[in-house]
């Protein structure tokens, strides 16, 4: 079949947890107060970080989040409250591609934030030449920029594919490996390419974000005062606390969609939401609870 020929259909159908169709009103109300949360605290850190510019890199992972829960907002919510399910064939394609590019933003700025940290820890003489406002916004833009042409190629991917075999997706909202499945034609290139991008940005950025932890642990040992570690070993509780949020998840949906087979489907799609819900969630209530200067400039906010 050519590329001029390539049938889709007009739209897909999105599905709640299958299985649990009849729960699906009483998980209305959960997924609205996850959202509340989610926008409601990443807009008031946003807001927070300007009486604080110092923390460059909260307000790029508040960014981060509250785009991914309006990108998905819409199409949960209207699945849950409404069973409006139906979703038309381009807008799953830039869902699709937005939520994968506020998913890699993320991680490259917790790596980013890692880094932040090794510098602080392990060269804190330096730290205030080496990050610089010119420096942050370069790192800031090359996470966006590698986001966009890495999943460029995404969408065109997606719709060179002809759909024939079913158009009911099986989450409440548009995946890559979702859409992928529905084709009746030949997908190792659209496995391959999405193999290659989650290893060579999401693993990478894991195995530096490790690496990055390793070099601080081994400075913090080299302190004398036990105090002293301690309170070096404080300051990137936060992070480490974003990064498990956002990577454990990750790692178990992975997981259980390999090997789980034999695993009930809701499952699955239980763990893809927590995956995409979670973090945007957590992430405001860690860093307003560990981070005093978050707390003083949300106090002076409602002062």
């Amino acid at each position: 079949m050519g590329l001029f020929n390539v049938t889709h259909p007009a739209s897909f159908l999105l599905t709640g947890i299958p299985g649990l169709e009849s729960l699906h009103p009483w998980l209305a109300g959960p997924l609205c107060v996850m959202y509340a949360v989610a926008l409601g605290g990443n807009t008031l850190i946003l807001q927070a970080v300007q009486v604080e510019p110092t923390l460059h890199f909260l307000s790029m992972l508040s960014f981060s989040d509250t785009a991914m829960s309006m990108a998905t907002l819409p199409t949960v919510l209207r699945t849950f409250c409404l069973d409006a399910r139906r979703i038309a064939f381009d807008a799953c394609l830039i869902q699709m591609f937005l939520i994968l590019s506020f998913s890699m933003m993320e991680s490259g700025i917790l790596l980013a934030m890692s880094f932040d940290r090794y510098v602080a820890i392990c060269d804190p003489l330096r730290y205030a030449t080496v990050l610089t406002n010119e420096f942050i916004a370069g790192m800031g833009l090359t996470v966006t920029a590698r986001s966009f042409i890495t999943l460029f190629p995404l969408p065109f991917l997606i719709k060179r594919l002809p759909v024939c075999r079913s158009s009911v997706l099986s989450h409440s909202y548009c995946l890559h490996p979702d859409m992928m499945k529905l084709s009746c034609a030949d997908i190792t290139i659209n496995s391959i390419y999405g193999l290659f991008v989650l290893a060579s940005t999401f693993g990478m950025d894991l195995l530096f974000i490790f690496l990055s932890y390793v070099f601080i642990l081994c400075s913090v040992m080299a302190i004398a005062s036990h105090e002293e570690r301690l309170k070096a070993l404080n300051t990137c509780v936060s992070h480490i606390l974003a990064v498990l949020a956002f990577y454990v998840p990750m790692i178990g949906v992975s997981i259980v969609h390999r090997f789980g087979k034999q695993v009930p489907r809701y499952v699955h799609v239980l763990m893809s939401n927590v995956y995409l819900f979670v973090p945007p969630v957590l992430n405001p209530l860690i860093y307003s609870a560990k981070t005093k200067e978050i707390r003083r400039a949300i106090f002076s906010l409602k002062m």
